[in-house]
C-alpha cells in the first residue's frame, strides 16, 4: 500500500486570469514606451525631462517583468501533523533552537526571555528539545534573565501543556486579557501569573540599574564570568548550560523532563571581526555540535515569539515527507506581528510578501531565507550539496549520551566560540552563514538553493512566529535601509543571483530573489517621477499625452489596471481599503528614504569609503510614541536626514499642484487642461498621499511633528529645486 504524503501542494487558483492580465499590461507598457521613443520633443521643449521619463519607464518596465516570476504559478504548502503522528509517532528527530539577541537595550531582557519561554515549550518531547540563546552584547543582564527564565519554566511548561495554552510566550499570553482564566482555576492562573510579573520586575529593575544583586550572583556559577573589564565588544567566549535535559535530572514542578537551555556569548576582541550575525550563527552551530548535535536548527530572532506550538511538528512534515523530503534542505515560515495597527500605518504587515511573493518562489525552488522563522538541516547550513541517495541520520542527537560533566562541555564549547577558531577555515564561506554582507540570511539561502537543495514556505492559518514590527517612522526607514542596501551588495557582488544562480537555479527563481537586490535602484526612478512631472506642470512643459489623444490609453490602461490589481491583492490577502493606500504611501516614502541611502551606502563600500554596519532596530518605544502609533498618527519627532527628503517631495508637489492650476485657470481652461491633465492628477495624487507630512508639519503640537528645523531647510531646498529648468 502506498503511503499517503505528509504535505499537499495546493496551486493558487485564478491564474489564467491573471496571465490574461499580465499580458494586457505588458501591451499597454510596450506602447507607453514606443510612445515615449517615437514622440521626443525638440531641444529646449523638455527634451531631456521627456528622455529622463523614458529612461525611468524602461526601469519600471523591466522591474515589472521580474516581479512576474513569483505571480506567474504561486503555491500553498499543507502539512498533515496526524499523518506524521500516526506513522512515527514519538521517534522524531530531535532540534536545535537558537535565539539571537544583540543589544539589552533595543531588546530588552523581558521581551528576549519570553521568546525562549514560548519555544522552551513546544508540543514537542521536552527532551528532544535545546534552546541556545547568543547574547551577542555580552550582557550579564540577559545572562541574569535566563537564569530567571529557567527557574520560572519549571512553572509555566507544565502549565502551558495541561491546559493546552496559545501562545506560550507570557508576555503575550497575560496581554491578552483575562478571557484565559476559563482554562484553568483562578487559584492557579493567578499564581503563575503572580509569579510571572515578579520574576518581570526584578529583571527590569536589574536592567534599569545595570546590576545584579550580589546575593543573586551566589546562586550561579556563570555570574562569575562578568568582571570590571568586560565589555560587549571584548570578552571571553561564555557558555552556560542553564538546564542540561539530557543528564534526566533536571525537572519541571511536575517531574517531567526540562529541555536543554544554553547562554552563549562568543569572544570579542576590538583586532578581531565579528561578522555580525552570521558570526554568532555560526557560533552557535558550533557550539550546539557538542552538546545536543541535532540534526534541525531552528532559529528566530529574540523579538519573534512562538505563536503556535505545533510549528515543529508542521515542520517535520516536509523533511519526513518519503517522496519530497529529502530534497527539502531548509523550512521557511513568514515574519508576521502582533502589534500591527488596524490600517497598517507604516506598511509592515508584509501579507502580500508572505502570500504571494513567498509562495510564488516557492513554485520555482522554494523561498528565500529571510532569517527568522527558519529550520535548516544541519548539515545543509555545513555546506553539504545535494545528491539524490541522501540519507540524513534522524537519530543524531538522541544516541549521542555522554559521560563528561557539564564543566567539561562547556569549556570545550567556549574554545568553539573564540574569535581565533575560524582563522584559517572555510566558515562564512562554505561552511556556515556566508560573511561579508549585511542581509546574510538572503545569501546563505541562495547558496543552499545553488547546491541543488529545495524550500519550502509554510504559511498556516494560525502564525507560527509573532513579533514586534517599528512603532516609528525612524525604525520603519532605519529597517528598509538595512534590508534594501544588504540585498543590493548581493546583487552587486559574485552572488548576484543571474552570475552566482546561471545555470544552477532557475531563470524565474533567479528573478524572485532580483525583485529584493533591486529595491535600493529603484529609489532614482521614483524619486525622479515624484519630482519631474509635478515640476514641469507648474513651469507648462508637458510630459504626457493629451487628454484626448489615443496614445493616453496605454499610459490610463497601466496605471489604473496595476492599482486595481495591487488593491485586489492587499484586499484578498486580508489588508483593509485604507491599510493599502497607507502602503502606497509607504511605498513612496521607502523608495525616496530608505532605498535611496541604501543605495548610497552600497556604493561607498565599492568605493572603499566606509565598511558594513549592522544598526539594531530597537523593539522600545516611548509611551507617548505608542499612543500616537495605536491612533495610526505618523511618528516624526526627531531631526532625521530622510524627514528633510520626505518634506521636499511633499512640499514642491503641494506648490506644482497650486501652481499648475493657476496657470491653467488664468490661461485658458479648456486647452491647458486638455494638455497637462496627466500631470494634473499625478500631481494631484501625490498631494493627497502626502497629506500626513504637510499635518506634521503645519498643523500639529505634539512631539511627533516634524521639528520645525526640518520644515524650515525643507523649504529652502524646495525652492532650490523649483528653480531647476525643465529642458
Amino acid at each position: 500500500m502506498e503511503r499517503r504524503q505528509l504535505f499537499a501542494t495546493e496551486r493558487v487558483g485564478g491564474r489564467a486570469v491573471y496571465r490574461l492580465h499580465a499580458v494586457t499590461v505588458a501591451v499597454g507598457i510596450l506602447l507607453v514606451l514606443y510612445y515615449r521613443a517615437t514622440h521626443v520633443p525638440a531641444a529646449g521643449e523638455g527634451r531631456a525631462a521627456w528622455l529622463g521619463m523614458l529612461v525611468a519607464e524602461l526601469w519600471y518596465s523591466a522591474y515589472w517583468v521580474i516581479t512576474q516570476s513569483v505571480r506567474w504559478s504561486p503555491v500553498r504548502r499543507h502539512p498533515f501533523r496526524d499523518r506524521l503522528a500516526a506513522r512515527y509517532r514519538e521517534r522524531l528527530p530531535c532540534v536545535d533552537i537558537f535565539v539571537c539577541t544583540a543589544d539589552p537595550e533595543s531588546e530588552p531582557p523581558s521581551l528576549v526571555i519570553s521568546t525562549v519561554l514560548s519555544v522552551m515549550a513546544y508540543n514537542y518531547p521536552a527532551e528532544k528539545i535545546s534552546v541556545y540563546l547568543s547574547d551577542d552584547g555580552g550582557s550579564v543582564l540577559t545572562f541574569y534573565a535566563l537564569w530567571e527564565a529557567s527557574l520560572f519554566a519549571k512553572h509555566w511548561l507544565p502549565f502551558c501543556k495541561r491546559y493546552n495554552i496559545e501562545p506560550r510566550s507570557p508576555a503575550a499570553y497575560f496581554s491578552e486579557s483575562d478571557r484565559h482564566q476559563d482554562l484553568c482555576t483562578p487559584k492557579e492562573w493567578s499564581f503563575i501569573r503572580n509569579m510571572y510579573e515578579e520574576m518581570t520586575e526584578r529583571i527590569n529593575t536589574a536592567a534599569m540599574s545595570g546590576k545584579i544583586p550580589e546575593e543573586i550572583k551566589a546562586n550561579h556559577k556563570g555570574f562569575h564570568e562578568w568582571n570590571q573589564e568586560t565589555t560587549s565588544k571584548n570578552h571571553q567566549p561564555i557558555v552556560q548550560l542553564l538546564i542540561d535535559g539530557k543528564n534526566g535530572n533536571a525537572v519541571d514542578s511536575e517531574g517531567d523532563v526540562l529541555p536543554t537551555l544554553v547562554y552563549m556569548s562568543r569572544e570579542k576582541r576590538p583586532q578581531y571581526p565579528h561578522n555580525f550575525k552570521a558570526g554568532a550563527m555560526n557560533a552557535l552551530i558550533r557550539v550546539s555540535s557538542v552538546i545536543s548535535n541535532s540534526p534541525i536548527i531552528m532559529n528566530v530572532d529574540c523579538d519573534m515569539y512562538s505563536n503556535n506550538c505545533n510549528t515543529i511538528r508542521d515542520a517535520l512534515c516536509f523533511f519526513l515527507d518519503e517522496e519530497m523530503g529529502h530534497k527539502v534542505g531548509f523550512v521557511q515560515y513568514p515574519q508576521n506581528y502582533n502589534n500591527l495597527t488596524k490600517n497598517n500605518i507604516y506598511g509592515n504587515s508584509h501579507q502580500v510578501t508572505n502570500q504571494v511573493l513567498m509562495g510564488g518562489m516557492d513554485s520555482v525552488g522554494g523561498p528565500m531565507y529571510v532569517g527568522t522563522g527558519c529550520f535548516h538541516r544541519r548539515e545543509i547550513l555545513c555546506g553539504r550539496r545535494f545528491t539524490e541517495d541522501y540519507q540524513e541520520d534522524w537519530k543524531r542527537g538522541i544516541m549521542d549520551k555522554t559521560q563528561e560533566s557539564t564543566d567539561e562541555i562547556e569549556e570545550k564549547a567556549k574554545s568553539l566560540a573564540a574569535c581565533m577558531y575560524e582563522h584559517g577555515t572555510l566558515w562564512g564561506d562554505e561552511i556556515g552563514l556566508k560573511y561579508g554582507y549585511p542581509a546574510e540570511d538572503i545569501i546563505t539561502g541562495l547558496a543552499i538553493h545553488c547546491r541543488g537543495w529545495m524550500s519550502v514556505h509554510n504559511n498556516p492559518p494560525r502564525p507560527a512566529f509573532l513579533g514586534v514590527a517599528p512603532t516609528t517612522l525612524a525604525q520603519t526607514l532605519l529597517q528598509q535601509k538595512r534590508w534594501s542596501d544588504g540585498a543590493f551588495s548581493i546583487f552587486l557582488s559574485n552572488y548576484c543571483p543571474f552570475l552566482f544562480g546561471h545555470g544552477k537555479i532557475k531563470l524565474r527563481h533567479q528573478m524572485g530573489y532580483s525583485i529584493y537586490g533591486l529595491w535600493a535602484p529603484n529609489s532614482l526612478p521614483t524619486l525622479y517621477y515624484v519630482i519631474i512631472p509635478s515640476l514641469a506642470l507648474l513651469k507648462g512643459t508637458s510630459l504626457f499625452p493629451e487628454i484626448t489623444s489615443p496614445w493616453i490609453t496605454p499610459f490610463m490602461y497601466v496605471f489604473c489596471v496595476k492599482n486595481m490589481y495591487s488593491l485586489y491583492e492587499a484586499l484578498s490577502c486580508g489588508d483593509t481599503l485604507k491599510g493599502w493606500w497607507n502602503e502606497q504611501r509607504m511605498w513612496m516614502v521607502r523608495r525616496i528614504t530608505s532605498y535611496l541611502y541604501g543605495l548610497i551606502d552600497t556604493a561607498r563600500k565599492l568605493l572603499g569609503l566606509s565598511k558594513m554596519a549592522f544598526a539594531v532596530t530597537s523593539k522600545v518605544s516611548e509611551e507617548d510614541e505608542s499612543k500616537r502609533y495605536e491612533q495610526e498618527i505618523m511618528e516624526f519627532g526627531s531631526a532625521s536626514q530622510e524627514y528633510v527628503i520626505i518634506a521636499i517631495a511633499a512640499l514642491l508637489n503641494l506648490i506644482c499642484l497650486v501652481g499648475g492650476l493657476s496657470q491653467i485657470i488664468t490661461g485658458g481652461w479648456n486647452i491647458l487642461l486638455n494638455v497637462f491633465f496627466p500631470q494634473l492628477i499625478l500631481c494631484g495624487m501625490l498631494v493627497i498621499t502626502n497629506i500626513p507630512f504637510y499635518e506634521a508639519m503645519f498643523m500639529r503640537k505634539d512631539k511627533g511633528r516634524i521639528p520645525f528645523s526640518i520644515t524650515l531647510a525643507s523649504i529652502g531646498f524646495a525652492a532650490l529645486v523649483l528653480l531647476i529648468p525643465i529642458v
